[in-house]
């Protein structure tokens, strides 16, 4: 009786690229084996070829037919190009590489559901979790392995419109599913306020402008708990070396004031850096510049703290600045400082009393006083954004930051990446730290900030997707234009889950970034569907197109096309938005509060 696996015959191999020759009576399309349904010969369906105790598996990327001569007649030749991706040997897992390479007349045969239970693990593997179905095989999920996903790295990329943000939201909930990771956590980077609605009831929301009345928080980034680097470009701007060590000296001898307390923990003040993340005020960081600069002396008295001559002393919790009597050479004279930082003083002051800027420099309880002392510390921070095990808690943390003005975002969103890669380094030994409790940091619309390598998001990155293996801490990169991230950072992801991209250039970048040989594969991308991925790298047995399963319709993220046009089909009536509406009188009035207030969901002002 015929094997109805049998495909054909190996006719020639080079490297890992086999090509296979169908046998003439090798049935074609849709075969049933077991009860289960399997295209024959699709590209990017699986194939094995026995080899003894063990068998090779690889992956159809094209499929070819024609006519070859025979005698005087033209006899039918189909066949089968694949790359060969790993090795299953009888009661063992299945592995990368090959230890032998098929040869000429080898057998090959069809992929079975029993297979694939070998090469994606027994349904029961806690490590393995589904997030859809193969596409050349409906009834066989397709899963992925939480634990090289997380620790090795991965990139969704994929052209807008594509169901990227389904597949993230899809891919998410399946990994912090609490039934089966009770201690999960992820910390997404929610650059349009897209993901709040797809995780309202398992995530919690961090907001420049919360929605108390959705049970949204406010963000808070203490700016104090941010590297000198980080801080100088968002505070001060551009300094010469002079008043660049001036600061420096100033803000260590703050910390070192604030850590002699005692009140931040067990803290030799000589370990203290301008990098330590202890608190100190800018304001009166701001005032004791300026009366460094301004501050007039009898003239014949030493510049010495005490013989100021001052006509107001100022307030700098209020950034006013003291007064001194005006210098006329005689009786006053101005101070000798060599500071030549007034300008950047005054962007400073600007900047504290800019709202847009209050999650930083107001930021509730960890806004230090004039001493420096703060109501809270980084621990309720990190409590907040990675969880404490308190019924607060979620597994899912959305960082939204679509209030945060453009020109400081990459800044900022390097010092939130570089915040969270200290702690799960410096913490690596404890319970809270990254080898006890990993965490995967999803970095949505990458290209926005991750183009430049020597940016302060880049360096961040960088950073995690190089050494966060070792600590527990673990990066998803989210792109729709993968050719604007830098190379190194996307080389390091080991999976890429790729949708559909129509641009050559974007599917080049991935190409070269992956480990696989899988280029024909990958010439599929322009045709796949919406919600359809290639998987490929290290957190897939075997590269894998699937169609991801999308998240039930209330975990949603906002991210759907709006209507153009919505007609109601099946009735004689137009749908509610769109161009196909009724014309209706329009008022902007809420529109420009909304717009004046940053804030989308603006409460209807009507008279």
């Amino acid at each position: 009786m015929r094997d109805p696996t049998l495909l054909g015959t190996v006719e020639s191999t080079s490297g890992s690229t086999v090509m296979i020759g169908l046998n003439p009576d090798a049935l074609s399309g849709l075969v049933y084996i077991e009860g289960q349904g399997h295209r024959v010969g699709q590209v990017g369906s699986f194939v094995k070829i026995p080899q003894g105790f063990s068998s090779l598996f690889g992956i159809v990327v094209q499929a070819s037919a024609g006519a070859t001569p025979l005698g005087s007649e033209a006899v039918e030749r189909r066949s089968l190009t694949v790359e060969i991706v790993g090795e299953g040997r009888t009661n063992e897992p299945f592995s990368r590489g090959v230890y032998r390479y098929p040869t000429i007349g080898d057998h090959v045969h069809l992929v079975t559901e029993a297979d694939l239970a070998v090469v994606y693990g027994l349904e029961t593997s806690r490590e393995h979790v589904e997030i859809g179905v193969l596409s050349s095989a409906s009834s066989i999920p397709a899963r992925i392995d939480v634990n090289r996903m997380v620790t090795r790295h991965s990139a969704v990329v994929g052209a807008t419109g594509t169901g990227k943000s389904t597949t993230v939201a899809g891919i998410l909930h399946r990994i912090s599913d609490s039934a089966r990771f009770p201690a999960a956590r992820v910390v997404l980077l929610d650059l349009h306020g897209e993901y709040a609605d797809a995780f309202r009831k398992t995530g919690r929301v961090f907001k420049v402008n919360p929605d108390e009345n959705k049970g949204e928080i406010p963000l808070a980034i203490p700016y104090w708990a941010l590297t000198f680097d980080e801080l100088l470009p968002i505070t001060f701007g551009s300094l010469d070396d002079t008043a660049r060590g001036r600061v420096a000296d100033w803000i260590v001898d703050k910390k070192r004031e604030v850590a002699a307390t005692g009140h931040y923990g067990d803290i030799d003040p000589a370990w203290v850096t301008v990098d330590t993340p202890l608190p100190f005020s800018l304001k009166k960081l701001w005032f004791d510049l300026r009366w460094e600069i301004d501050a007039t002396y009898p003239k014949a008295v030493s510049q010495t703290p005490g013989n100021e001559l001052v006509a107001d002393a100022g307030d700098s919790e209020e950034l006013r600045a003291a007064t001194f009597q005006p210098n006329d050479g005689q009786a006053a004279v101005q101070s000798k400082s060599t500071l030549n930082i007034r300008r950047p003083l005054e962007a400073l002051a600007s900047r504290l009393r800019d709202p847009r800027f209050s999650f930083l420099f107001d930021a509730g309880g960890w806004s230090p006083g004039p001493t420096g002392q703060t109501q809270s510390d980084v621990d309720k921070l990190l409590a907040g954004w990675l969880g404490d095990g308190s019924a607060a808690s979620r597994p899912v943390t959305i960082l939204d930051v679509s209030g945060i003005p453009t020109f400081v975002l990459t800044s900022l969103v390097g010092a939130l990446l570089r915040l969270l890669f200290d702690a799960m380094f410096w913490g690596r030994k404890l319970s809270e730290g990254g080898r006890e409790r990993p965490l995967l940091v999803v970095m949505e619309e990458a290209h926005l900030y991750l183009s430049e390598s020597s940016s302060i998001a880049g360096l961040a990155v960088k950073r995690i997707v190089k050494e966060g293996r070792k600590y527990g801490i673990g990066a998803m990169i989210v792109s729709q234009r993968p050719t604007e991230i830098d190379s190194t950072i996307l080389s390091q992801c080991g999976t890429f889950v790729a949708l559909r991209m129509g641009n050559a250039q974007d599917r080049g970048h991935v190409v070269g970034a992956t480990t696989e040989s899988l280029k024909g594969l990958m010439d599929l991308l322009p045709t796949l569907r919406t919600g359809e991925a290639i998987i490929v790298g290290e957190a897939v047995q075997l590269p894998t197109r699937a169609l991801i399963k999308k998240p039930p319709p209330d975990q949603l993220p906002n991210s759907s096309d709006p209507k153009v046009v919505e007609t109601m089909f099946g009735a004689d009536e137009y749908g509610p938005g769109g161009w196909d509406r009724a014309l209706e009188v329009s008022d902007y009035e809420d529109l420009v509060t909304a717009w004046r207030r940053q804030y989308p969901d603006s409460v209807k002002l009507k008279k």
